[in-house]
C-alpha cells in the first residue's frame, strides 16, 4: 500500500493520492492557518476506522446468507488534550438494516471485525479504548 501527500501550497489544505489512483483533499482548522475546506487528517482517519469496520460487518453478514440491506456506524471519539492528541476513547453505535436479521449474527459480525479484521480498529484499540453497539432495523 502506499499514498503520496502533497501540500497544495495555499494555507493548510494538503491531497492525498492514494496507490489505487484516487485522491483526497484534507485542510486544517482556521486557528492552525487551515480554511476549513476539507476534512481534518484524523476526521479521515476516523472515517476510514468506520469504513473498515461497516465494510466487514456487511461481508460477514452477507457471506453468513443474512438478508442485510443496509448499514451504518457512527463513531464518537475522543482525544488526548497533550501532544500527541491521539483517541483515547472511540464508541462504534452500528445500525444494521435488513430482513428478520438475528441479533446474534450481527453482534457476532461486529466482535469478528473488532477482534480479527478490522486493522484500522485494531490499531486504535492500541491508544483508545474501543466500545460498540448496535440496532437493529427491520428492512
Amino acid at each position: 500500500m502506499e499514498c503520496k501527500v502533497k501540500w497544495t501550497g495555499d494555507g493548510m489544505s494538503f491531497v492525498a493520492e492514494t496507490g489505487s489512483n484516487h485522491a483526497v483533499v484534507m485542510d486544517g482548522a482556521p486557528e492552525a492557518g487551515g480554511r476549513n475546506l476539507a476534512p481534518r487528517p484524523m476526521e479521515l482517519l476516523l472515517a476510514g476506522t468506520g469504513g473498515c469496520t461497516a465494510f466487514d460487518v456487511v461481508l460477514i453478514l452477507r457471506k453468513g446468507r443474512h438478508a442485510v440491506t443496509g448499514c451504518e456506524v457512527s463513531l464518537q471519539a475522543e482525544r488526548a488534550e497533550a501532544e500527541p492528541r491521539v483517541f483515547t476513547r472511540i464508541h462504534f453505535h452500528f445500525r444494521v438494516s435488513g430482513k428478520q436479521l438475528k441479533p446474534e449474527a450481527v453482534a457476532r459480525a461486529i466482535e469478528l471485525s473488532k477482534d480479527k479484521y478490522c486493522s484500522a480498529s485494531i490499531m486504535l484499540g492500541k491508544t483508545a479504548e474501543i466500545t460498540h453497539d448496535f440496532e437493529i432495523v427491520d428492512a
